[in-house]
């Protein structure tokens, strides 16, 4: 686990080092906080986070890719991978080490959204509940993007190109939720049990459900260990 932790550290580093992570999360801060006074600015304002949170999911479309696009394709590019992976670190460790990097500036940026919630208890009354569950579905699903697009990144030495595959990717899966409105029967299940934000609606309306919980946690694996087949196959190359 150290080596995991000192990867994850030195991505970590390299990152707040660049300005493009304060260009990024403020970018991020923006707009979150638009949808934010735009939900509470209705005539009749509800004092929680649904609204915003449910309108910025596609934000990860976009974020996601560029946030993890060049964990491992620079350094197939650099050929700076070749030397890690002659290391003594296994891949699993190289794998989760990345991903951990990614899931910390995720939930770093996140946790500047409190301020939200610190406006929503001084101008209100609202349920700590549906807050806790909606932050809880977040979470996951940022998590789960965040796997798709560290797989991109596995994918090809070139970050662009991983990034386009990334958002090709969350892209399907998010307009999957309106491909099942439009259908009926059995397709419509299906695309709606696929659909990454189809399983963020009962969060965000104060319930854990557990088929929606291991749809991300499942999702999460999958990927992860999708990008852990790819790279130990690079060792065969």
């Amino acid at each position: 686990m150290s080596n995991t932790f000192a990867i994850a550290w030195k991505e970590i580093r390299t990152y707040f080092s660049s300005p493009m992570a304060y260009i990024i999360a403020s970018v991020f801060l923006a707009i979150t906080g638009y949808l934010f006074v735009r939900s509470v600015s209705t005539p009749f304002p509800e004092a929680s986070v649904r609204g915003w949170m449910t309108d910025s999911l596609f934000l990860f479309v976009l974020w996601s890719p560029v946030l993890t696009m060049r964990l491992l394709a620079e350094e197939q590019k650099l050929g700076t991978l070749e030397l890690l992976m002659t290391s003594p670190v296994r891949d699993l460790e190289i794998i989760l080490g990345k991903y951990l990097a990614t899931i910390v500036i995720f939930l770093v940026t996140l946790s500047l959204t409190l301020f939200y919630i610190i406006f929503l208890f001084f101008y209100g009354n609202p349920d700590f509940g549906p807050l806790f569950t909606a932050y809880l579905g977040l979470v996951l699903y940022g998590a789960s993007t965040m796997a798709i697009g560290l797989l991109a990144s596995s994918l090809t030495n070139n970050q662009i190109v991983a990034a386009v595959i990334g958002f090709g990717v969350l892209l399907l899966l998010t307009l999957l939720e309106q491909a099942s409105e439009v259908t009926s029967g059995q397709t419509a299940q299906f695309l709606a049990q696929i659909s990454l934000t189809g399983h963020f609606r009962g969060f965000a309306r104060g319930v854990i459900d557990t088929g929606s919980l291991v749809y991300y946690l499942s999702t999460i694996v999958m990927f992860l260990f999708l990008a852990f087949r790819n790279l130990e196959s690079k060792r065969w190359r």
